[in-house]
């Protein structure tokens, strides 16, 4: 068993406290970290949002979301009634003056606490609520907050919402979260690169083929239909979630674990990061959106039907790219980014598809000579897996064939890894910023999509229709072929 470390008493405010990210996600880790007794009993995690509510409502409401949202196994009832008990609400209108004078007298009570604030709600109030908790004296020295994604839809909003936000907060007290950086096998390919020295002195082009990046998602818009199609799938999951798994990928050896020696290389890797502009952007990037088929063997519609809008819908639900990392290491190494709704598999992974030898001693038919290579999955089953060629057993002959060197991190270890929000939500009361995204990481990204998306709009094409429950268009199966590549035969 992992020993579980408590962290220091905390008032946890979480504006946006019934929103749907507060219920599937941040009440479900909360009450985990609290089941494993790495929540003080002091604690308070503190609802705040216009709805009017008391608070045994709100509790109430919590225990719906748990119930619906915490696997029935891991329900305890006692820990379940004391984590409710350690739940607060105040109706607070983020815009305007009402609540703010009940949420300070609130927080008053215990002015010497850690004091996070949570804001699970649309990026456009996230000035108003910083404003608002600067005027009311309710920032400190102990204080963060908490901004969750989409940080803008452009370099220019991004600005925006991070001079709102700054004016208020020091960028020390500022957690900007990806949740994907919150994931165990996120976190292992640090120790895998950079603990091992067999893999860091093959992580070069020297070695490493190509490397593809793919995060699918069986779902359509579910009701999100409004936000996704003024953001699409580059801004929805490149820009950050993809470009985030490609820094990590491709960094320099930080000289610490320090966050900004970390953020410091993904930082100089989104500067390397090459553009796409107009001339390259029909060789190198694939748009789709699906059109009505099936997934898990049940029929579903299309996008434009999930709109439920009468105008034709140019935005993407799937992008293919081929990017390039100019550097001494990853010189001629392509990455392979796709990523797509209503696709086969609820699927995230990073391949690295190493050389293959230049010269075998074993005769041609002895096997199909595929290079080694290696998986990092992070969901649906976090682990990582190494494909190496092995002989078949038995006598008549030297037969060989690639055999998996598999790890399941959950069986391995023999526990429950925690979801990624456990994680981020305990490091944000830790104060450590290891895991999320300083200012300038998320403006460079942007200043890369926008590019891009300047491209796109130059040349006004329609995004290309797929079948829902295939790989997308057939268009990305062509962007790797005509390379000689493929994309991993498990998912392709």
């Amino acid at each position: 068993m992992a020993t579980i470390i408590p962290v220091s008493p905390f008032d946890y405010v979480v504006f946006g406290a019934t929103g749907d990210l507060t219920q599937r996600k941040l009440l479900p880790a909360l009450y985990q970290r609290y089941r494993d007794a790495q929540i003080p009993e002091t604690s308070r995690i503190i609802g705040a949002s216009r709805s009017h509510m008391t608070v045994e409502e709100f509790r109430e409401h919590a225990r719906d979301a748990l119930k619906s949202f915490v696997p029935p196994a891991e329900i305890d009832e006692s820990k379940l009634a004391g984590f409710l008990d350690h739940l607060f609400y105040v109706a607070v209108d983020a815009l305007g003056d009402e609540g703010w004078d009940d949420l300070k007298r609130l927080l008053d009570e215990r002015p010497d606490r850690i004091r996070p604030y949570y804001l699970a709600t649309s990026p456009d109030l996230y000035g108003s609520i910083c404003r608002n908790l600067d005027r009311y004296g309710l920032i400190g020295e102990n204080s963060r907050v908490v901004l969750e994604k989409p940080i803008g839809k452009d370099l220019k909003s991004a600005r925006a919402i991070n001079d709102a936000v700054g004016a208020v907060f020091p960028e020390s007290q500022i957690f900007r979260i990806d949740h994907y950086l919150g994931k165990e096998t996120v976190q292992n390919l640090l120790a895998l690169r950079f603990a091992n020295t067999i893999f860091e002195r093959l992580w070069n082009a020297d070695v490493i083929d190509h490397v593809q990046i793919t995060v699918g998602e069986t779902v359509g818009v579910e009701g999100r239909g409004g936000y996704y199609d003024t953001s699409g799938a580059l801004r929805d999951m490149v820009q950050n979630h993809i470009l985030q798994l490609l820094c990590l990928t491709a960094m320099e050896s930080p000289i610490s674990l320090d966050a900004n020696s970390v953020r410091d290389e993904k930082l100089k890797v989104l500067r390397a990061l090459k553009p796409i502009t107009g001339a390259d952007v029909q060789a190198v990037t694939v748009r789709g959106q699906y059109a009505a088929g099936a997934v898990g063997g049940r029929p579903v519609e299309g996008y434009q039907s999930d709109l439920g809008s009468d105008a034709a819908s140019r935005t993407e639900t799937f992008v293919a790219l081929k990017l390039e990392v100019r550097s001494g290491r990853w010189a001629g190494v392509p990455f392979y980014v796709r990523t797509g709704k209503r696709l086969p598999k609820k699927l995230s992974e990073i391949v690295v598809q190493f050389r293959a030898s230049p010269f075998s001693i074993f005769p041609a038919d002895a096997f199909g000579r595929e290079p080694n290579r290696l998986v990092i999955r992070l969901q649906p089953e976090e682990g990582m897996k190494l494909e190496v060629m092995t002989k078949d057993p038995g006598p008549g002959g030297m037969r060989l064939r690639p055999t998996n060197l598999d790890i399941s991190f959950e069986e391995t270890f023999k526990q429950r890894y925690p979801d990624a929000y456990e994680r981020l939500l305990m490091d944000v009361v830790r104060g450590n910023a290891t895991l999320f995204m300083r200012r300038d990481e998320v403006e460079v990204a942007w200043a890369w999509a926008d590019t891009l998306l300047k491209a796109w709009a130059d040349r006004p094409e329609p995004p290309r229709p797929y079948a829902a429950g295939s790989w997308g268009p057939t268009a990305a199966i062509a962007l790797i072929e005509r390379d000689g590549r493929t994309w991993h035969e498990e998912i392709g």
